[in-house]
């Protein structure tokens, strides 16, 4: 039976529970509004941990002056009765006073250099400062042995990684795969911004990363298969932030320099929705 948690004592004092019994514990952190992409990591979790706390936080910190705080939906019934069902053991549910006891605005903040510079980070200002600040936090309140994160938020798990590494974390990182729709449309909270009109279109975003990773494969220059894959998506409807093609650690490829492994990344609005995908391959 799952166990909701609001307090940190008690949250503390349950994780220690566990792990004078010897188990191992997995960490699925989320903003909430659950659905299968999310019950996945749960189950992955499960495959490496013997309990599994799963938190639920909509972090302030990590939303722009012009994005969707406001409006990011909350359902944490439906969250706690789906992470159940899914067969994680908690759910902390903390406050945003119980994340940041002296306020938003005076709170201690975690900076990860050089990877949150470019693509997500070039366009929203800030969002990685808050994602790594809340990150460090639930680490610390959970004491996890493992924590899951999904590859739709590829940068995310890059910044994690750095954040991990370099503060010493005694953790390890477990990354799940992307969880599609049928037509390829990434699983996201919010592809249910998407119109009626709109919810057909959003699937192209996942067939221009695959047109990326074949241009690549056919040995088209890389900055040529961003260029195209921007103009066509622009003509379908929508407007751009990236389209790019990256080595794994997001660094620009080397003209020369072509086999091995590769990823590409579109971040794309379509009507008043934000969407980010990403594609791994190998050349």
């Amino acid at each position: 039976m799952l166990e909701t948690l609001t307090d940190p004592g008690a949250l503390r004092a349950r994780v220690a529970d566990w792990k004078r019994a010897g188990l191992r514990v997995a960490l699925v952190p989320t903003m909430g509004n659950l659905h299968a992409g999310h019950f996945s990591l749960v189950e992955l979790a499960l495959r490496h941990a013997d309990r599994v706390v799963a938190s639920v936080f909509v972090n302030p910190t990590q939303f722009g002056p012009n994005e969707d705080f406001a409006r990011y939906p909350r359902t944490p019934e439906a969250d706690a009765a789906g992470l159940e069902a899914a067969g994680c053991h908690a759910l902390w549910l903390p406050s945003v006073e119980t994340m940041y006891p002296y306020g938003v605005d005076a709170s201690v903040q975690v900076r990860v250099p050089g990877v949150t510079g470019v693509l997500e980070g070039a366009h929203r200002p800030g969002h990685f400062d808050g994602v790594a600040t809340v990150v460090a936090r639930l680490f610390n309140q959970v004491q996890p042995d493992v924590a899951v994160f999904g590859r739709k938020d590829y940068q995310q798990l890059a910044v994690i990684r750095y954040l991990v590494r370099e503060l010493s974390f005694p953790l390890e990182i477990a990354a799940a795969p992307i969880l599609r729709e049928p037509d390829g449309l990434a699983m996201s909270s919010r592809n249910q911004y998407l119109s009626a009109a709109e919810r057909p279109l959003a699937a192209r975003i996942h067939a221009t990363l695959l047109e990326m990773r074949d241009g690549v494969r056919a040995g088209r220059p890389w900055a040529q298969v961003e260029a195209d894959a921007a103009e066509r998506l622009g003509a379908e409807g929508f407007a751009v932030d990236y389209a790019a093609i990256r080595r794994p650690d997001l660094s620009e490829p080397a003209p020369a320099d072509a086999d091995g492994a590769w990823v590409a990344l579109i971040a794309a609005r379509l009507g008043r929705t934000r969407l980010i995908d990403n594609l791994e391959f190998e050349r």
